[in-house]
């Protein structure tokens, strides 16, 4: 944690806090996923840096590295300084025909490399979808804190998320495979 130092806090959920940090060498932000040793610390986050770490995508978070402090695991990722999607949408009120079909592309592009990796993200909303700070921002998929891999850790079947959200066979209990649905929602 020497390494950096912290420049403001960003937000906070269930998992922990996130913060806004500055590496003091290369001046890089970056925000750091902090999540309570404990408990806390399961199979979950296991699969989520897993997961996250595999992969390189454009419209995805960058993973960085995970770094344990006396009090808790932290996960180093890089900072989008644009913000959420829900944010920008909600302060313009709406985008036209043109922002929506930008955004989307981006999206559907990230969601299918993990797809083609077999990596299920199980969480996918405008909450965890940020924009880089750039003036033609570019989306960025983030927290994977429910995804699966599928070669590793058999199909999903559990009900996670956010309510509001969820698949219909998700809230059925069902086995389902995400990359299946993701082509039906697709068409």
């Amino acid at each position: 944690m020497e390494k950096y130092e912290v420049v403001k806090d960003l937000g906070a959920g269930n998992f922990g806090v996130a913060r806004l940090l500055r590496h003091k060498d290369t001046k890089e932000l970056v925000a750091m996923k902090y999540i309570e040793r404990g408990h806390k610390i399961d199979e979950n986050v296991a699969r989520e840096i897993i997961n996250h770490r595999s992969l390189r995508h454009p419209n995805i978070i960058r993973f960085k590295e995970v770094v344990l402090t006396p009090t808790h695991l932290a996960i180093v990722m890089e900072y989008a300084g644009g913000g959420k999607l829900f944010d920008q949408i909600c302060s313009a009120g709406r985008f036209s025909e043109d922002e929506h079909r930008y955004f989307f592309q981006q999206l559907i592009s990230g969601v299918n490399y993990c797809h083609s990796i077999q990596i299920c993200h199980r969480d996918l909303k405008l909450e965890n979808t940020l924009l880089d700070g750039s003036p033609a921002p570019s989306l960025k998929i983030c927290d994977f804190g429910y995804s699966k891999l599928g070669l590793l850790h058999s199909r999903p079947k559990s009900t996670v998320g956010t309510p509001a959200y969820i698949a219909p066979e998700v809230l059925a209990r069902r086995e389902y495979d995400g990359k299946v649905l993701f082509q039906l929602y697709k068409k």
